[in-house]
């Protein structure tokens, strides 16, 4: 029975860094899209070879960069398009949540139905967005919030389910003590 147990947890575990991978994998795979179609697909292109290279060095297979890099000239279908929704969360904190998606009217169902299984609602443009300066970076907070040490916790847990969706690159607050 010993060796059905430990081939019961290799398994949990391979399962669980395979998942880990493939959710690092889709995120690479849309920079390299977006990246790509910027660059009409020219691998010279300095955007493009940075997002190539950080796809190489978390071991994303050549296949799945030539078929993100053929995505994002068109040659793979449907073309993957920038997406930024807003919020408030815990405390009156404000959100931005960046992204890319091919399919902007599922993205935009899955993350309103996450916010409001959990409490929120999705905000309309410009609702949250007032309270961040874009910077070379993404985006930084004008005015941050001081949270208590439970609205922080509710925060996190709320960051953490966002950015586990696959078509979320960034989540960004207004929050003091947001990680």
């Amino acid at each position: 029975m010993s060796g059905h147990n430990k081939w019961s947890q290799i398994k949990r575990q391979k399962g669980a860094t395979d998942a880990k991978r493939s959710k690092i994998f889709s995120k690479h795979a849309a920079l390299i899209a977006i990246a790509s179609r910027e660059a009409a697909g020219n691998l010279a292109s300095p955007s493009l070879a940075t997002a190539i290279d950080r796809a190489k060095r978390d071991n994303m297979p050549k296949e799945n960069i030539d078929r993100a890099v053929a995505k994002g000239t068109g040659a793979g279908g449907a073309s993957i398009e920038p997406v930024l929704y807003e919020t408030f969360g815990p405390g009156g904190v404000a959100l931005l949540i960046t992204g890319f998606t091919d399919n902007t009217n599922r993205t935009s169902q899955e993350i309103r139905h996450l916010l409001s299984k959990n409490g929120y609602a999705l905000g309309t443009p410009g609702s949250s967005s007032w309270a961040f300066q874009k910077s070379d970076d993404g985006y930084v907070a004008t005015m941050p919030i001081d949270l208590s040490d439970d609205d922080a916790e509710k925060l996190g847990e709320l960051i953490d389910l966002l950015e586990d969706h696959p078509d979320i690159q960034d989540v960004y607050t207004s929050a003091n003590d947001a990680d």
